[in-house]
């Protein structure tokens, strides 16, 4: 079964154009698969069946897994089963009998403007690593980043009025980016440039050492920040990014705007802000009318 995952890899790099980061979740999803059917041989990957994949994606819910990441799995395991049917591995595509959650179970979770203001409270801006965490915070809530196309910024990708960002595919987008993001960044190269002369040209936020940022650096600094703001909700860079769309949303962006700038290719995956919006503004209708 390892070399059906690692050629279905191979496949998806090579067929797909997706991500690094993306092949990895589909190579872990479909790895904690594999071993939740007890690492059966490929000749037995026939004997699946559609309630196996249930029973599966039952257990990631079960075990606290978020919508999102439970979604992924099932997407992970359909794309899986269409590649083995397509090399004759199966006869039929079982994941095919299992649907897909709707769109609405997947709406992230989004910080309100005064958690935004407390999460940036944090960093102290007179140090240098508070002046550069900051900068990665402005960034990714101004110009609604995807924590991999942060991490990936090179020096000269951003001026005054914009970012270039490469995204899933390398498909490039230019982004606009606010003046608050633009003065944290500043602040932060007038620390840390001055100490990595050498790394003019290469990646814009560095680690104390000089070294390109991971995004499991990201993640572990905003949860610390988080912590800090007594900030309850289960956050994440992605929050960050959704709570951009978001606000756009609310403050009257137009929805094909916030897709251009968030690099979807399908609508579809904009219009989840949709929803939330909807549920703010039925929120307020419940607090706030009189004949409710």
């Amino acid at each position: 079964m390892k070399n059906l995952i690692r050629d279905f890899c191979l496949y998806i790099a090579s067929e797909k154009g997706l991500s690094p980061n993306t092949i990895e979740a589909y190579q872990r999803d479909l790895k904690g698969f594999v071993h939740f059917l007890g690492d059966q041989s490929a000749s037995e990957i026939n004997l699946v069946t559609p309630d196996r994949i249930v029973e599966y994606l039952a257990l990631l819910k079960e075990r606290n897994y978020a919508t999102s990441s439970v979604s992924r799995a099932l997407i992970a395991i359909k794309v899986f089963f269409r590649f083995l049917k397509r090399e004759g591995v199966v006869q039929k595509n079982v994941s095919l009998y299992v649907d897909t959650p709707k769109l609405w179970q997947l709406i992230p979770s989004v910080l309100s403007y005064r958690e935004v203001e407390l999460l940036f409270r944090q960093p102290n801006p007179d140090t240098h690593v508070g002046a550069r965490d900051l900068a990665i915070l402005e960034v990714i809530y101004s110009s609604g980043l995807r924590v991999s196309e942060l991490c990936n910024l090179k020096l000269y990708d951003l001026d005054e009025d914009f970012v270039r960002v490469f995204g899933k595919g390398r498909k490039e987008r230019i982004v606009p980016v606010g003046r608050k993001a633009v003065a944290a960044v500043d602040k932060y190269l007038l620390y840390y440039r001055c100490e990595h002369e050498s790394d003019l040209n290469t990646f814009l936020f560095l680690t104390q050492k000089g070294r390109p940022i991971h995004r499991i650096f990201v993640w572990k600094m905003i949860k610390f920040y988080a912590k800090k703001a007594k900030i309850t909700k289960n956050i994440s860079p992605h929050t960050l990014r959704h709570s951009f769309a978001t606000h756009l949303l609310d403050n009257g962006a137009n929805l094909r705007v916030i897709q251009d700038m968030m690099g979807h290719a399908n609508i579809s995956s904009t219009d989840r802000y949709l929803h939330i919006s909807k549920a703010q503004v039925q929120a307020s209708f419940d607090a706030c009318h009189p004949r409710k």
